[in-house]
């Protein structure tokens, strides 16, 4: 067994048959809890015909109703709540980029649990109380910065708060502050990384030595890159607000073979997407979450739209919870060009399989004569240019380049796309989540829609 860092030795090394008679007696009070305090759950859970009585085992709780993001919406502020507001804490909320923002809420014991999470994750990940940890995960309403941030001083860690953007003062505050935890998106770890390039800034100035990076789908060639150009240990947290934030999961230094899920407070499913059947543990589907111990605002059986599966399997670090495979893709970010169903995530693999190629691209939809068309914008790296001495789109070089990579999409992925080659910096950085889809049709219904809104209806006689 590993000489592996544990947070909390009972919950993390506990039997599997005592985890679940721990996690059906929380499910139980959970059920009635619902059922009792949010006539949302009450009216499902009648129109299916179950009740906390229709628990004898945790398979039953195949038969009880999944709640979705739009169920969150359609509720929009506090219709899912089942605390009132006076013993709420804490309140955080999406962008509302598609709607009606989501909404969840805190009590002062579900702050207390989300930070115990988060303190399992970081020793997870070979943290140490002591660390200085750097944390540029955004604070404000988006769950990741505060979530680490209560979590890291629940751990005994130094936090050093300083969110998003301005990356040369945070590059100054790595190199000063001695920080060796990095908390970030992969892609604005990358953005650290390719800015002390640009600036002549070594590496020996600054002493991190492991990332934990998430938010974002993120592939294993694109933890390749960073591992390499910011030499530390690169590992996956995952979360998301709906189920309290960072912390659900974390992707252990021994390991690195899945990520370990606090079964305790998180009980994960795998179902298929299309029929909503649970399947058996180590087939991949959508990722289904129902938490056990919230209390300002708990979810069954929630849809998470992320793809992935479950492992019971031993993992060398000593610690006995499933692990769920890091997350490949997500339902919502799926693309259908031309009757072809592909993720961005898995572009990204053949892309930053070219060591012609930079790690940033942009994926860039429009409709043409009735046609959806992808056209890949990728950056070239410096030695590239370097090699060739100048950058020109009509050279020989980049024309076969650009058809290489269009015939390992098509081979790969069966897509037809254009590809661009772009000079490096010219995609844009991300200081958060990295846009990697424009999609222009969704640009031009929205504008048609607003343009239609706006245009009075003649009417007789007028």
């Amino acid at each position: 067994m590993s000489n592996a860092f544990i947070w909390n030795e009972k919950c993390e090394r506990m039997s599997r048959s005592e985890l679940e008679r721990l996690q059906l007696d929380r499910l139980k009070t959970l059920i009635q809890r619902l059922y009792d305090k949010v006539p949302f759950y009450k009216q499902r859970m009648d129109e299916c015909g179950v009740s906390a009585k229709s628990l004898n085992s945790l398979a039953d709780l195949k038969n009880f109703p999944f709640t979705k993001k739009t169920d969150l919406r359609e509720n929009y502020p506090f219709g899912l709540f089942s605390e009132p507001l006076s013993n709420v804490t804490r309140l955080h909320a999406s962008s509302g980029t598609k709607g009606k923002p989501t909404v969840v809420g805190y009590t002062k014991n579900d702050i207390d649990m989300w930070s115990e999470v988060c303190a399992r994750s970081l020793g997870t990940a070979g943290a140490r109380p002591g660390d200085i940890l750097h944390n540029s995960y955004g604070y404000g309403l988006f769950t990741g910065g505060l979530g680490m941030h209560f979590g890291a001083e629940k751990f005994g860690a130094t936090v050093v708060p300083a969110s998003g953007g301005r990356t040369q003062q945070q590059i100054l505050l790595l190199q000063d502050f001695g920080s060796r935890i990095l908390c970030s998106t992969p892609s604005y770890a990358l953005n650290i990384a390719y800015t002390m390039e640009e600036l002549g800034i070594k590496r020996d100035t600054i002493k991190l030595e492991r990332g934990i990076f998430g938010a974002e789908p993120w592939t294993e060639e694109l933890r390749n890159q960073i591992e390499e150009k910011l030499q530390i240990e690169a590992l996956d947290i995952y979360g998301l607000s709906e189920i309290v934030g960072p912390g659900v999961s974390m992707e252990c230094a021994q390991g690195r073979n899945g990520l370990h899920i606090w079964e305790d407070h998180f009980l994960p499913e795998i179902i298929d997407p299309k029929t909503g059947d649970v399947l058996p543990i180590g087939e991949e589907g959508e990722l289904v979450f129902t938490t056990l111990t919230k209390e300002a605002i708990p979810v069954l059986r929630y849809r998470t739209g992320d793809i992935s599966r479950l492992s019971l399997d031993t993992c060398v670090c000593g610690r006995t919870t499933a692990r769920m495979q890091r997350v490949r893709a997500r339902l919502d970010d799926m693309l259908i060009i031309r009757g072809v169903n592909v993720y961005p995530s898995e572009i990204e693999k053949v892309l930053l399989a070219l060591e012609e190629l930079s790690p940033h691209y942009q994926l860039v939809i429009d409709r043409k004569k009735a046609l959806d068309t992808l056209e890949v914008q990728v950056e070239v790296t410096e030695e590239l240019i370097k090699h060739w001495g100048h950058f020109d789109n009509d050279r020989v070089e980049l024309s076969n380049l650009s058809e290489h990579i269009q015939v390992l999409l098509k081979d790969n992925l069966g897509i037809t796309a254009d590809v661009l080659l772009m000079k490096p910096k010219a995609v844009p950085r991300s200081e958060g989540k990295a846009v990697r889809v424009i999609d222009k049709r969704k640009e031009d219904k929205a504008q048609a829609e607003k343009a239609n809104a706006k245009t009075p209806v003649s009417s007789k006689g007028k």
